[in-house]
C-alpha cells in the first residue's frame, strides 16, 4: 500500500461514517428487506493492497454479467475504500449510486453472518440477486444461498448488528 493511501486511509477512519446499503429485495414473499446501516469496517478491504474487492470493479458485476479487474488509474475512495473500475462509465455510475454497487454486508459471505461469523467473500464467487450484489466465501456458500435466498438472507439481516460489532477497523 502506498504511503499517500495508508494516509488516506488513516483519515477516513478518523472520522467514520455510515453507508446505506439500502434495502434488499428477496422475492415476493418477504418484499423490500432493509440491510440496515454499516460502518466504514464494514466494508471488506485487501489488507494487502488497501482496495474493496480486491480491485475488481463492482460495475462490472451488473453491466458484463462477471468479475473484471478495475484499473489503477480508475479508482475512487467511497465509505472508507478504494474501489477500481474497468472503464470511466463504471466509474461514474458508482460515484453517482455507491450504494446500488456496494456488495451487501460489505462484502461478507451472508450464509456466514446468517450464522452469525464474519467470513469475507471472494470477489470470484457473486451472485447479483435483485440488483444487489453478494459474494461468498466458496461455492458451496453461494449453492447454499442460492438454494433458499429468503431464509438465508433473513437470517443474515437479524444476524448483521451482532456481526457488525464484533468488526474491527
Amino acid at each position: 500500500m502506498t504511503a499517500a493511501r495508508q494516509e488516506r486511509k488513516s483519515r477516513s477512519l478518523q472520522g467514520l461514517w455510515r453507508v446505506i446499503f439500502g434495502a434488499a429485495f428477496v422475492g415476493t414473499c418477504l418484499g423490500p428487506v432493509p440491510i440496515g446501516a454499516a460502518t466504514t469496517e464494514a466494508i471488506v478491504v485487501n489488507h494487502h493492497t488497501g482496495l474493496a474487492l480486491s480491485g475488481y470493479d463492482p460495475v462490472a458485476y451488473f453491466i458484463d454479467g462477471k468479475a473484471e479487474v478495475g484499473r489503477p488509474e480508475l479508482e475512487m475512495r467511497v465509505a472508507g475504500a478504494t474501489w477500481r473500475f474497468r472503464n470511466e462509465g463504471n466509474r461514474a455510475a458508482f460515484g453517482d449510486d455507491p450504494e446500488v454497487y456496494i456488495p451487501q454486508f460489505g462484502g461478507y459471505d451472508p450464509v456466514a453472518v446468517a450464522r452469525g461469523a464474519s467470513a469475507p467473500g471472494h470477489p470470484e464467487v457473486w451472485l447479483v440477486l435483485d440488483r444487489r450484489l453478494y459474494l461468498f466465501r466458496s461455492d458451496k456458500a453461494r449453492k447454499v444461498f442460492a438454494d433458499n435466498p429468503g431464509q438465508v438472507l433473513q437470517a443474515a439481516i437479524d444476524r448483521w448488528p451482532d456481526v457488525l460489532r464484533t468488526l474491527t477497523p
